[in-house]
């Protein structure tokens, strides 16, 4: 061996001892260790949810079951709230019949934009119990409605003359999550392509 391959030996022996990635490496690592464990950098408080909470056909918001569920569903979406409203036929604690779901979109649709007036920049979840999620979905549709999402509880599939009420559902454009007990027949017979 000669001067000159010693000294190249030496030189590149320390360098190959140290076998730790470079500091370029070791930052790039760290960084996406940060990313898995930490929220993304857009995430701030303004961020939270709004949920617009409907109730079904035949109890109001103040119902045992409803109170419950908008407990249950703050708690699991960190929602900045979760409003909950009375249909018109419901006014002044009188239990009246239930209009077709369809002249339930004007009133529902007024409390949506109040609650967004309220909180503005809020991502909004419509939700909505059995009839109010079948007039959540119709809400979402609207132009003037700015939805991220709807989540239905117990979505009446179909009508009590047996008709499969799924055409608001085919021309919504945002998410949808159905949660169904298994005593609800009614999705589980339905021929409804996409759906399992």
């Amino acid at each position: 061996m000669n001067k000159e391959t010693v000294e190249r030996d030496n030189k590149i022996a320390p360098a190959m001892a140290d076998t730790r990635p470079s500091k370029r490496s070791r930052t790039k690592e760290s960084k996406e260790e940060e990313s898995r464990t930490s929220p993304p950098p857009e995430y701030n408080e303004n961020k939270k949810p709004l949920l617009v909470f409907a109730h079904g056909a035949g109890a109001p918001s103040t119902s045992e079951w409803m109170i419950r569920w908008k407990n249950m569903l703050a708690s699991a979406t960190d929602a900045v709230e979760v409003v909950t409203f009375d249909y018109p036929y419901f006014s002044g604690g009188k239990h009246g019949t239930p209009p077709k779901a369809e002249k339930l979109v004007d009133a529902h649709v007024d409390e949506v934009k109040k609650a967004v007036t309220k909180y503005p920049g809020h991502p909004l979840v419509l939700v909505g119990k059995s009839m109010g999620s079948r007039v959540s979905c119709m809400v979402a549709e609207r132009e003037d409605i700015a939805a991220s999402a709807v989540i239905c509880l117990g979505y009446p599939l179909k009508g009590v003359n047996g008709a499969v009420r799924d055409e608001t559902l085919l021309q919504l454009s945002v998410p949808v999550m159905f949660v169904q007990e298994e005593v609800q027949t009614s999705v589980q017979q339905c021929k409804w392509p996409g759906f399992e």
